[in-house]
C-alpha cells in the first residue's frame, strides 16, 4: 500500500502524536460525559483531519482555509490544556524545562516516520502530561503558521487552481482562432 503524500507532512504525523495522546488524556483525566471531554477529542481530530482533507483538495485556497481550520483547532485545544492547568493548580513548564524533562518529546521526534507513526504512552504524572501536551501543540501551531505562510507563499506565486483553469481556457481558445 502507498502512502498518501500527507503523511509525509511533519504537521500531520505530530497533528497523530497529539490527537492519539489527547484521547488518552481525556479518557483519564476529563469526565467523559462532559462537554468538555467532547470538544477536546473533537479538536484533536479535527487538527489532524483538516490536514488531510486540505492536502487533498485541488484548490490552493480550501488547503489554506483548511490548514487555517486545523491551526484553529489545535490553537482551541492548546487553551482547553491552559484552562485545565490553570483549574486544577498545575504549573505551565517554560519551553526550555519542558523540553529538558519530558523525554517523550525528544522520542516522539526521534521515532514518527508516514507510515509507522510512534505514539508513546502518556505519562502518568499530570502535570508532567499536561506539560507535554501544550508543549506539543505549540511546536504544532509553529509548524501549521509556517506551513501555511508557505502555501500562501505559493498561491502568491503560481495563482490558484480557478485561475490555472482559466488560463487553460483562454489558451485553449486563442489555439481555435
Amino acid at each position: 500500500m502507498s502512502l498518501v503524500g500527507y503523511k509525509y507532512l511533519k504537521t500531520f504525523q505530530l497533528a497523530t502524536v497529539i490527537y492519539d495522546l489527547n484521547v488518552q488524556f481525556c479518557n483519564r483525566y476529563v469526565d467523559k460525559k462532559s462537554r468538555t471531554h467532547d470538544q477536546m477529542v473533537q479538536a484533536g481530530r479535527s487538527g489532524k483531519q483538516n490536514i488531510a482533507e486540505g492536502y487533498l483538495e485541488k484548490s490552493l485556497k480550501m488547503y489554506i482555509k483548511l490548514a487555517g481550520v486545523s491551526r484553529g483547532s489545535f490553537g482551541e485545544l492548546l487553551e482547553d490544556y491552559e484552562d485545565f492547568a490553570r483549574q486544577n493548580k498545575i504549573q505551565i513548564w517554560p519551553k526550555e524545562r519542558a523540553i529538558r524533562e519530558i523525554r517523550e518529546i525528544r522520542e516522539i521526534w526521534a521515532k514518527i516516520s508516514p507510515d509507522n507513526p510512534f505514539i508513546p504512552s502518556l505519562p502518568y504524572n499530570l502535570e508532567k502530561a499536561v506539560n507535554l501536551l501544550i508543549t506539543l501543540l505549540n511546536q504544532e501551531n509553529y509548524l501549521l503558521d509556517r506551513q501555511i505562510a508557505s502555501l500562501e507563499e505559493k498561491f502568491v506565486r503560481e495563482g490558484g487552481w480557478s485561475e490555472k483553469l482559466f488560463k487553460k481556457r483562454l489558451s485553449n481558445r486563442l489555439t481555435k482562432t
